[in-house]
């Protein structure tokens, strides 16, 4: 099973590993974007990222990494918010980003998730 059950993404975090969830298409026709949602463990807190990226893997390329960001000027991702609770973490990335709780991935997972997005010929999960 590749989504997590909230136990085990709140595990995951209190270990010092991230959770990210894809999110779908993002951007224009004529600029085809993607989005995700990460939460990485760091020394300030939980902090939540949305990253907004031009959509252009294939299945043999769905590194989401590796994607150009759609913005120049958020090459890293937005930051949307830091937290000293794990679950007040997940809680405003889904209330800022339309994750869903049922959803969440290990970090690096996301890129699967995206295969699965071409393979379904690009329909938003």
């Amino acid at each position: 099973m590749r989504h997590l059950v909230e136990s085990f993404s709140v595990g995951a975090l209190r270990r010092g590993q991230g959770i990210e969830q894809f999110l779908g298409a993002a951007g224009t026709p004529s600029t085809p974007g993607v989005r995700w949602v990460g939460i990485e463990p760091t020394k300030r807190g939980y902090v939540v990222t949305l990253h907004v990226v031009e959509d252009v893997g294939h299945e043999q390329f769905c590194d989401l990494l590796e994607f150009p960001p759609l913005d120049p000027d958020d090459e890293f991702g937005l930051e949307l918010t830091v937290c000293d609770d794990e679950l007040v973490a997940m809680a405003q990335a889904e209330a800022q980003t339309g994750a869903r709780r049922d959803r969440w991935v290990n970090a690096g997972v996301a890129g699967d998730e995206y295969l699965d997005f071409v393979r379904a010929g690009r329909a938003t999960p």
